[in-house]
């Protein structure tokens, strides 16, 4: 008989952002999905607090790490896969479109030759409609393009994480409008989504609490069909498109993007040290074209 994951939330204040650890209560196996790695772009200086902290309450309840999971190459933190597969030897996961953001974006940074651009610095990259397992949860790998070009959700039984699709309903839907981005994409991802059972568990990737109100992060299908700001708002594709495109012209770029996806398409791994034994970030200038100013 199917039986639903734990699932727990952390919060991350600095970048508003939700990482999951998600466990099997029968095999004691959990994932742990889309982990922020620390980092102060005032200082340039990284740290491993919040992926420390889901360590800390994997082993305060003698969980073993099965998987260290990114939904996408995300633009407003540094992912942690890289770290924490160093300190739990669990395998890195993401969606396998992620090559073609890798493709995309070594050319935006001018990377050297070298750089890999066929996903192999995760050790899965999942097609859509594939399954794999955390314990005896069955995970569904579902292709949610729109946000980014590799936008990925998992589907555990009765729960599913679906990055920055939706937000709660307070807040509506994703931005479309990064590189590789598509707000006709996003309304399909939307709509596969929605089509999910009602009672399904929904836990989104971020939460910019409107009103200042508390963080939240989870939801329902058959919520996010009523409630929805931009669901109800958008009736049909070319209601939303309009609709997105015309918001997100509004919207500043997020403030690390160029700083966290040269992390991010490498799999959460910081720049190589150059000969001085000091690690560096490359900034384009100029490279995504007017945006509003933030």
């Amino acid at each position: 008989m199917a039986h639903s994951p734990l699932v727990d939330g952390f919060y991350d204040e600095r970048t508003g952002s939700i990482q999951y650890v998600v466990a099997d209560p029968r095999s004691g196996q959990c994932a742990i999905i889309d982990p922020v790695l620390d980092y102060d772009e005032k200082s340039g200086s990284t740290a491993t607090t919040s992926a420390d902290a889901l360590l800390a309450h994997v082993a305060a309840r003698g969980w073993t790490v099965r998987w260290v999971l990114d939904t996408h190459p995300h633009a407003d933190h540094f992912s942690a896969a890289g770290y924490l597969k160093q300190r739990t030897g669990a395998p890195t996961g993401i969606g396998e479109k992620i090559v073609e953001v890798q493709k995309l974006w070594k050319g935006l940074y001018n990377l050297p030759a070298g750089f890999r651009t066929d996903g192999s610095q995760w050790d899965r990259c999942f097609a859509d409609g594939e399954v794999f397992s955390i314990g005896e949860l069955p995970v569904e790998v579902m292709f949610c393009p729109g946000h980014t070009l590799a936008s990925v959700t998992y589907r555990i039984n009765d729960a599913a994480f679906i990055h920055d699709t939706l937000f709660m309903p307070d807040s509506g839907t994703a931005r479309a409008d990064f590189p590789g981005g598509s707000a006709s994409a996003l309304w399909g991802s939307i709509q596969r989504v929605l089509a999910l059972p009602d009672e399904t568990r929904l836990f989104t990737g971020h939460d910019y609490r409107p009103k200042g109100r508390p963080p939240a992060w989870e939801s329902t299908v058959a919520e996010q069909r009523a409630t929805n700001i931009h669901v109800i708002q958008a009736k049909d594709e070319a209601a939303y498109v309009a609709m997105r495109d015309a918001r997100d012209r509004t919207l500043p770029m997020p403030k690390l993007i160029l700083h966290a996806l040269q992390v991010n398409i490498a799999g959460g791994e910081l720049p190589p040290a150059e000969a001085n034994g000091q690690r560096y970030l490359k900034i384009p200038l100029d490279a995504l074209g007017d945006c509003a100013w933030g």
